[in-house]
């Protein structure tokens, strides 16, 4: 992917190194129960809003004091390389939704390591990267880039741009009133569909990557040999059914939240093929 070199976003909050307050003890939940929390949410998680309202109920008002001893460099390779894909989608956003009469509101993308606390309660790291719609920020520790390569077979610049972006289309879906009609609607759906409205908006936002990767490929060429074939694979590497083939050896597509692999990768490439946010109406459309 061609970055060295173009515009960086100033919209970067930097919290590594930065102490936090954690709680502790998270919903009474420890072990393997904790392990399947962080499976539903962890790979490339939209919303972790009612998972963490619904722990953050239960939590102890206990908290103490972590320190984050990692070393937080203002211009090193990774921030940088963050810096730039997020002004990409800037540019993008805001062009689409200046075309659409819309204004875009720019969010925030805060890199933390270990522990972070946000407006939808504290995260760790395990969660992953992801989106709170309550405060507009995506949260990404970088570590992530090295488990999705290590552990998942996806690696590449563009794989780790596509996480990004899938994340900031959540953001889109925020600034659309889309997350708030689903939220709305998930809590009056048993689990079953609450789980599938999940994976249309999981789906979705796979979609809106591929869009923005379309539109930023067409306005200043930033896609090199093999770029595509890298965001296909990271879409494919994180699908429902190969975590959970991985994690617990069979799979229970009922248990989707995100989609499976031929899902992801079929609306990511939708996407990126189509260019536009009509081609990701995943609510109404005939087949996942």
């Amino acid at each position: 992917m061609r970055w060295r070199g173009e515009r960086q976003s100033d919209n970067v909050e930097d919290r590594r190194g930065m102490s936090v307050s954690r709680g502790a003890k998270i919903g009474g939940i420890s072990g393997l129960g904790l392990v399947a929390v962080v499976v539903i949410s962890m790979f490339l998680g939209v919303d972790p809003t009612a998972l963490l309202q619904v722990v953050g109920q239960n939590t102890q008002s206990t908290t103490m004091s972590t320190e984050q001893t990692t070393s937080a460099p203002a211009n090193d390779d990774m921030r940088n390389f963050v810096a730039v894909v997020l002004a990409e989608t800037e540019d993008v956003w805001n062009e689409t939704f200046q075309k659409a009469g819309r204004t875009y509101e720019e969010p925030k993308l805060v890199l933390f390591s270990g522990a972070v606390e946000s407006a939808c309660g504290m995260a760790d790291a395990a969660v992953g990267p992801f989106y709170c719609p309550t405060d507009h920020k995506v949260y990404l520790d970088l570590v992530f880039f090295e488990d999705l390569h290590s552990r998942f077979g996806a690696s590449g610049d563009f794989a780790q741009a596509y996480v990004i972006a899938h994340e900031i289309g959540h953001h889109v879906q925020t600034q659309l009133g889309i997350i708030q009609k689903v939220n709305a609607m998930q809590a009056r759906a048993s689990k079953t569909d609450r789980n599938k409205l999940n994976v249309m908006l999981e789906l979705q936002a796979d979609c809106l990557a591929g869009m923005w990767a379309h539109q930023a490929q067409k306005k200043r060429n930033i896609l090199e040999a093999g770029d595509i074939e890298e965001g296909l694979n990271a879409a494919s590497a994180v699908g429902d059914d190969r975590i959970q083939k991985r994690t617990q050896g069979y799979v229970v597509p009922d248990g989707f939240t995100h989609g499976s692999s031929a899902q992801r990768v079929r609306w990511f490439r939708r996407g990126l093929e189509q260019g536009n946010i009509s081609a990701c109406d995943t609510f109404n459309a005939d087949e996942l």
